[in-house]
């Protein structure tokens, strides 16, 4: 067993009309004024913003809203939530939608409990508070509920960063699967593959890491989970128990329960990343359109570990001696279960042509400015970034 260090602080409430108790939530959590953040017009228009204001105003407490956020969150709608922030002394932010708003909302509490430009905080300083948040999610998919993760994508340059720290976990979570009956089929698609590929790269652990057979176990029969109740959903949008299935495996794939992050890979996030910030695309489609290239690139390290996906996954048959075979068979198999849902396993599946100047720029870009290599199950260079972009367009 390797030394790991699992903290899940947040508080869940699961189930069928619990947004009703966000008021009574966030004054437990001492929230005398609150900024409600949230997306588009739907949680307008569905009514779930107004079901929330009357939750608030049950307890007594005053808020303010912020709407607009994007997919891929904007750094400019982070200075504004920040302003506003200042101006209505608020002291609490509640983020109701998804991974972008859940991201936007641990932005602005890091810009309004930290000195100097929140920026600074997605290139390398360690943030030292961040305000109390709690979310109502309304999509299934980037874990930020329960994860310490904020991603943030720069307008000038166009770069998209993370954040990572203790202080960014969220209060508590309200979690009701119907909400996300109406998303469309390719936002459940694309949020389903972000939920399996947060498990895979924590199941490509770093060299010389054993990892628990408990712990593979789990994310194996998580990303199962996935794959078969995906299939149900989009079939039948309003199926509560696929839409809970799918909802709880988003949380669980991105709290750590699936494998320690510091002992995992992350090379496919980072490299979408890179095409998200530049092409401004859905970031589970991003990854399912580079996850095969990269797993053909770094799978002859190790081909027993991409192996024992195939056989434990997919079904694929055993044979010794045969590692790097059948690794190749379930390669192909999770690509053709992308395509099954809608998904791109190329980058041009999305209507993007890449030339040779913007792959050497998403390599650059993706190398820190050639500064850094990217991956735990193997280490790769700018070189070796440029080689799969190249593999994958």
């Amino acid at each position: 067993m390797e030394f790991f260090q699992y903290l899940a602080p947040t508080k869940v409430i699961f189930g069928r009309g619990t947004e009703a108790r966000t008021g009574a939530l966030c004054k437990e959590a001492g929230a005398t004024k609150v900024l409600i953040h949230y997306g588009g017009h739907s949680a307008k228009n569905s009514g779930l913003i107004d079901r929330i204001c009357a939750s608030l105003q049950a307890e007594g407490i005053s808020y303010t809203e912020l709407g607009g956020v994007v997919p891929n969150p904007r750094l400019s709608k982070v200075y504004e939530g920040i302003e506003l922030g200042r101006k209505e002394k608020i002291d609490f932010i509640l983020a109701v939608g998804g991974g972008s708003v859940i991201d936007s909302a641990k932005a602005i509490g890091y810009g309004l409990t930290n000195e100097g430009d929140v920026w600074d905080y997605y290139t390398g300083k360690a943030p030292q508070a961040c305000m109390p948040i709690g979310t109502v999610l309304t999509i299934a998919a980037a874990g930020s509920e329960m994860s310490n993760a904020s991603i943030i994508t720069n307008e000038n340059g166009w770069l998209k960063r993370g954040a990572y720290s203790p202080y960014a976990y969220c209060k508590f979570a309200v979690m009701n699967p119907e909400l996300t009956y109406t998303l469309p089929a390719y936002q459940t698609a694309s949020g389903c593959t972000d939920i399996i590929v947060h498990s895979l790269e924590r199941f490509f652990t770093k060299p010389n890491v054993k990892q628990l057979n408990l712990t593979d176990g789990i994310a194996e029969t998580l990303i199962k989970n996935v794959m078969r109740n995906v299939k149900t959903a989009l079939k039948k949008p309003d199926d509560y128990d696929a839409r809970s299935e799918i909802m709880w495996s988003g949380t669980l794939s991105h709290n750590d329960i699936t494998g320690d992050r510091t002992l995992g890979d992350w090379a496919c996030h980072q490299l979408e990343h890179e095409l998200g910030g530049m092409f401004d695309i859905a970031h589970g489609a991003g990854l399912a359109a580079v996850w095969g290239s990269w797993a053909r690139y770094v799978m002859p390290v190790n081909p027993a570990r991409f192996a024992q996906l195939a056989v434990n996954v997919f079904g694929i048959p055993y044979t010794a001696g045969a590692e790097e075979k059948i690794a190749l068979e379930g390669i192909e198999a999770m690509e053709a279960f992308f395509k099954s849902i809608g998904m791109p396993t190329r980058i041009s599946d999305m209507d993007i042509h890449l030339t040779d100047g913007q792959i050497k720029e998403l390599a650059y870009k993706c190398s820190f400015n050639n500064t850094r290599t990217i991956g735990g199950f193997k280490a790769l260079n700018i070189d070796d970034m440029e080689k799969i972009y190249q593999m994958a367009k």
